[in-house]
């Protein structure tokens, strides 16, 4: 019996994958409270001053270098040495600084992106009030001022560009590691799993796909929740300008409440839409496979690749595509019906507060703003269902390795194909 991790995906690049993700978020939970609930207090003893609770924010670059931000890039780099420090120690790992202080940049690039969202909402309110009270009669408003604002987002802007091509940059060198960690531990026991359908693929492509799915989904629910966390705050606020929604009426935080009711009604309704095709998708990457295989051996032994065998095999290959553009013909109707009704979602809510004219044209920007902001975090699993389909499709392959490893019985589709020797049954 071999002895292998308990999850060779995680552990060919993380340490100890169960205790590492529970003290990872523990300890990004206690940095996080420790932050709202005594941060600015430390921060005070080390000398930072921090602007006045209810202070307007400050509109362009200088969002970023206030003693607030300071002071949190200093708590950030702490809080993620220590950790690093404690894992070196207690679980000594090959991957552990590209897993580990990797992690941790893709984070802060992240948090980064997010807060220069922020800012732009903030320069939002100016900007459209100042074209507002130019389009007025008793107009203050001049043309150096619309000048100035325009530049101030086309600042904001580039620096969004800048941090997203280095993030993107940077997370493609870690996924290729994350690949490298993955792919050394199979070929390490490449005879544990040849016999396995489709085995070459699946160490070549199938990890390829793995880590670049994980890529694209974990870099998008960190950007999810961070961005919540910093949305919401702003919507709560906002929200004191909406008196009364359509329908429902006069509530307390009309827009939070809306975001939440609208995100979890699109997330149902993709869940449903959508339940049969994480199956299909890994089915297809099995006939895929078998019919591939059979057209290799082949190319060496004349008994293989015959034309009624190609034939069985390729007809599996239409069915099975044929059955997923059934599927997702209904899954895409009700996805992209959905995102369309989103689109005017946030100006219905606000037809009633509108109509009574006590919002600026600002604040009605801001608001439909962060309201998208906010229902796109919400709405992390509608916007990511599709390739969180392709994700399964791809572990439920690498699963077979996993059993192979652990002396376990394969997946039920595995076994057809040994027992059949790659062919289909007559």
């Amino acid at each position: 019996m071999v002895s292998t991790p308990e999850n060779a995906l995680l552990e060919s690049f993380f340490p100890k994958p169960k205790q590492f993700f529970f003290c990872a978020i523990a300890w990004s939970l206690l940095g996080v409270f420790s932050w709202y609930f005594g941060g600015k207090e430390l921060g005070l003893i080390f000398g930072f001053e921090f602007p006045a609770e209810g202070a307007p924010p400050i509109i362009g670059l200088g969002h970023f270098t206030t003693p607030d931000f300071l002071w949190f890039y200093i708590y950030y780099l702490v809080f993620t040495i220590l950790f690093y420090i404690f894992w070196t120690f207690y679980s000594p790992h090959k991957w552990q600084t590209w897993s580990i202080l990797g992690s941790a940049l893709i984070l802060f690039f992240t948090y980064y992106q997010v807060q220069v969202a922020v800012a732009v909402n903030n320069w939002y309110r100016p900007f459209y009030d100042a074209i507002q009270n130019a389009l007025s009669g008793s107009s203050t408003t001049t043309a150096s001022d619309l000048y100035g604002y325009i530049l101030s987002f086309l600042i904001l802007a580039m620096t969004y560009v800048l941090i997203s091509i280095m993030t993107s940059f940077f997370v493609s060198h870690y996924v290729f590691r994350w690949r490298t960690a993955m792919n050394d531990f199979y070929t390490a026991k490449w005879a544990l799993v040849r016999h396995i359908e489709g085995a070459s693929q699946r160490i070549q492509e199938d990890t390829m796909r793995f880590a670049s799915i994980m890529k694209t989904l974990g870099v998008s629910i960190v950007d999810a929740v961070m961005t919540l966390i910093a949305f919401l705050p702003v919507l709560l606020q906002l929200s004191e300008n909406v008196k009364e929604l359509p329908v429902v009426g006069s509530i307390a935080y009309p827009l939070v409440y809306a975001a939440l009711f609208w995100s979890v009604f699109g997330t149902i309704l993709m869940v449903v839409a959508g339940i049969k095709l994480p199956g299909l998708e890994f089915k297809n990457q099995r006939v895929e496979a078998a019919f591939r295989k059979e057209l290799v051996l082949g190319e060496d032994d004349k008994t293989r690749a015959e034309p009624f065998a190609l034939k069985e095999l390729f007809n599996n290959v239409r069915k099975n595509y044929f059955r997923i553009y059934l599927h997702y013909t209904y899954f895409n109707l009700f996805r992209n019906f959905y995102f369309q009704l989103n689109n005017l979602f946030a100006y219905v809510l606000l037809i009633p507060t509108i109509a009574l004219g006590t919002i600026t044209l600002g604040i009605m920007n801001q608001i439909i703003r962060a309201f998208s902001e906010v229902t796109s975090s919400f709405q992390y699993l509608v916007r990511s269902w599709s390739t969180i389909i392709d994700l399964i499709s791809v572990f439920k392959r690498l699963q077979a390795f996993e059993a192979a490893f652990k002396g376990k019985s394969l997946p039920k589709l595995d076994l057809e194909y040994i027992r059949t020797d790659g062919r289909v049954d007559k």
